[in-house]
């Protein structure tokens, strides 16, 4: 009797392991291996790959230098890659021109910015205090890294750079940008002429330019339009700017999804007695945002990437402050290297968002789902 029941005990530990290689087995099957022309192009995919990946090993780690020693790396670049330029100008590249003795202030600022980041990506976190503590946390960035009270030294935002500077704008232009688009998508949609003229304008101006002309115009061309004496920092000017060009596209995204609502809905809802706003609120806007949330979330990862364009106002984030990092000479000929250390940051930041793009997604298609 013992003996069977260490056999059943034996199998039952066995069986896990042979479900779980059937399943990988079964998506290879179905997903590699799924007629001829899948097989054709995974084998091409896997001939590649073995042909490229010794040869990027041996550039990328077996023949690299690590040290920040320019000498060994110059000696040798031509057979591996210089990892040194990173550990030599990495507060350089994470933080541009910003005060060499005050870079704890942006570390702060970042390593702040992030974990609210991750706790708003938690569920139970989904409260109307999480607005209040991102306001504060914003606030509380902003000061920290302008100075100038409780006794921290006071830096100009020209001076400000790096992932920092990136983060901030793209979170508050982000953030400013939603109900703008909300807003401009329901005028779109509206029965007066002239509110509906006036949103159709604005949307047609703004997406009718490059980004790059907005940051220009507001940066250069709108200090000319104010009276004399007046003057708006340059790092206002280029939030307004990111803010009106993002919510120009969002406001599309939006207006797609309250297209995409049955007129049924609309007219159920005014024969029970519900006016304009509460059917848009309570009916309307929550089936439009489930719906293009992959759209807007494109649009969000554009603007986080687009935030690179603000070097030609004399903001160096990222990429500016990577060719600050890389105007030494002594460095100059590793910019490869730099390049793929920044490919690598804006990679983490872009696919942790489409991921939990799909998380939300998932979430909220759940009582829709066909079984």
């Amino acid at each position: 009797m013992h003996g069977i029941m260490k056999s059943s005990c034996a199998a039952s530990s066995v069986k896990p392991r042979t479900s779980s290689l059937s399943k990988a087995w079964l998506w290879c099957r179905k997903n590699l291996f799924g007629g001829v022309f899948n097989t054709v192009v995974t084998c091409v995919i896997v001939v590649l790959a073995l042909s490229v990946l010794p040869s990027a090993f041996n550039w990328a780690i077996r023949n690299a230098v690590f040290a920040p020693d320019s000498a060994a790396c110059r000696a040798a670049a031509e057979h591996g890659a210089c990892w040194g330029v990173i550990a030599a100008k990495y507060r350089i590249m994470l933080f541009g021109r910003y005060p060499f003795p005050e870079q704890w202030r942006p570390l702060c600022v970042t390593i702040a910015l992030v974990f609210l980041l991750v706790l708003s990506c938690w569920r139970r976190m989904w409260r109307a205090g999480l607005l209040v503590v991102w306001l504060v946390t914003l606030l509380s960035a902003f000061f920290m890294l302008r100075g100038g009270l409780f006794g921290l030294d006071p830096v100009e935002t020209e001076r400000w750079g790096g992932l920092p500077l990136t983060m901030l704008l793209s979170m508050v232009s982000l953030a400013l940008s939603f109900p703008l688009a909300v807003m401009i998508a329901l005028g779109r949609r509206s029965r007066m002429p002239v509110i509906k003229a006036l949103c159709v304008l604005f949307v047609e101006i703004v997406r009718g330019v490059p980004l790059i002309s907005v940051l220009f115009m507001a940066s250069f061309m709108f200090p000319f339009l104010l009276p004399q004496g007046v003057s708006i920092d340059v790092l206002v000017r280029v939030l307004v700017g990111l803010t009106l060009f993002t919510g120009a596209y969002l406001a599309e995204a939006v207006r797609a999804g309250l297209q995409a609502i049955p007129k049924g809905q609309v007219e159920a809802a005014h024969a029970i007695g519900l006016s304009t706003w509460q059917t848009n609120r309570k009916i309307v806007l929550p089936q439009a945002l489930r719906l293009v949330v992959p759209s807007m979330m494109n649009t969000l990862i554009g603007t986080f990437k687009d935030t690179s364009l603000v070097t030609i106002v004399g903001l160096f984030e990222l990429t500016g402050a990577l060719q600050l990092a890389l105007a030494d000479a002594e460095w100059r000929r590793f910019y490869i290297e730099g390049q793929l250390f920044m490919a690598a940051i804006y990679f983490v930041f872009c696919f942790s968002m489409s991921r939990y793009s799909r998380w939300i997604e998932r979430h909220l298609n759940r009582g829709t789902r066909r079984q």
